[in-house]
């Protein structure tokens, strides 16, 4: 899951990635999600050794809507994101976007609304509104997390997305590798590894792993920064919660 310039905040956004529980081969692909409460732990690597803690809560509203949120913080930053949205044939359409984060006493906070009757999206960054146009399945930075284990849940190989960030549009390319067996705190699993592709130029390396016998829940991720520093991240619970 945030995949940007290293920051302790953008390790926190990185841990914004979905959870679900296990089931059969047929109910997995004919449900989208379930609601769920986890927590990921992860190790950043920069000269000195931090580690961070992020909870992750997905719920279905009354409306029928879905509510997408992450938290995490230490005695250095602190994180809150949050995406509404709704579900149409496996595919988010997102409605609301907050991000609130504080590193080393600075903040930042910003805030999108999508209208889909005029195809475009209100950002509110730093207090300045402004609105671009968007094109279908445009999704935002945390929904899109669940976006890829629902397409690869599908058996999608084409992981391709549109992202609304920074007041543009950009284009988040996966590629899916081979299945491999490792170790997490839910066992011993068979897991597909995907790899984050990224500019020619860039020598940047994101890995994930998802598990099909979980309904392709991520079991481990990590991330290498062209300088050397890296981070791995792991589950650390899980916990499912009932139906609204």
């Amino acid at each position: 899951m945030g995949i940007h310039k290293i920051l302790i905040t953008s390790i926190i956004t990185l841990l914004v990635l979905p959870i679900l529980p296990a089931y059969g081969a047929t109910d997995a692909k004919d449900s989208f999600l379930v609601p769920y409460t986890a927590v990921y732990s992860t190790v950043w690597k920069k000269g000195l050794t931090v580690k961070v803690k992020g909870t992750q809560s997905l719920t279905q509203q009354a409306d029928g809507n879905w509510h997408f949120s992450f938290t995490a913080d230490n005695l250095f930053a602190s994180l809150n994101e949050q995406s509404t949205f709704s579900v149409e044939k496996y595919q988010i359409i997102p409605s609301h976007y907050l991000y609130e984060s504080s590193a080393f006493g600075k903040k930042r906070k910003a805030e999108l609304r999508f209208d889909w009757s005029k195809m475009s999206v209100r950002n509110n960054v730093k207090n300045k509104p402004w609105s671009m146009a968007i094109e279908p399945k445009t999704v935002d930075k945390l929904s899109v997390q669940l976006q890829i284990r629902e397409d690869l849940k599908q058996g999608k190989t084409n992981l391709s997305y549109l992202i609304a960030d920074g007041g543009y549009t950009k284009n988040w390319r996966f590629k899916r590798l081979q299945t491999e067996t490792i170790d997490t705190t839910l066992g011993r699993l068979e897991a597909i590894k995907v790899t984050r592709i990224n500019d020619a130029k860039s020598k940047k390396q994101t890995s994930f792993w998802f598990a099909p016998s979980h309904d392709f829940l991520l079991v481990k991720l990590t991330h290498k920064e062209k300088d050397g520093d890296s981070y791995t991240l792991d589950i650390e619970s899980l916990e499912t919660l009932s139906e609204s």
